[in-house]
């Protein structure tokens, strides 16, 4: 059974199908900051269901053991969930907008959760300061 509760990261807020990721990566809209290990590309889209909607990519080139790549997935999901609280006033300022974001892993190795949790946070940080 979901959670009600705002720290919830459910299917409305992740960037799933070819026109979402297409507008994310192909659009010239899109911009881009890297926070070492993790790079953020974000754009604005017509609003939909949520008023950001997040993906976490881990390239095989980067680590090439499928429990190392679902490791970071992971550890990024978590750490998005816990800060996407910062996009709450952002979001508000743009009603008719939705913020996709998308977070690369470029380092060859992991990196403990607490090292990824402040990346995506300053990364979230640098967002809401942008806009």
């Amino acid at each position: 059974m979901p959670t009600t509760d705002g720290n919830s990261l459910g299917k409305n807020e992740r960037v799933y199908g070819l026109t979402l990721v297409e507008a994310l990566f192909k659009g010239g809209g899109s911009r881009s900051m890297p926070c070492f290990p993790i790079r953020l590309v974000y754009c604005f889209t017509e609003r939909d269901t949520a008023p950001a909607r997040m993906l976490v990519s881990v390239p095989k080139r980067c680590l090439h053991h499928a429990v190392e790549r679902n490791r970071v997935k992971r550890q990024v999901r978590e750490a998005y969930r816990l800060n996407k609280h910062l996009l709450d006033g952002l979001m508000e300022q743009k009603p008719d907008k939705t913020l996709l974001l998308a977070f690369i892993w470029m380092d060859d190795k992991t990196h403990s959760s607490s090292e990824v949790a402040k990346c995506v946070e300053k990364l979230l940080k640098r967002v809401g300061e942008k806009i």
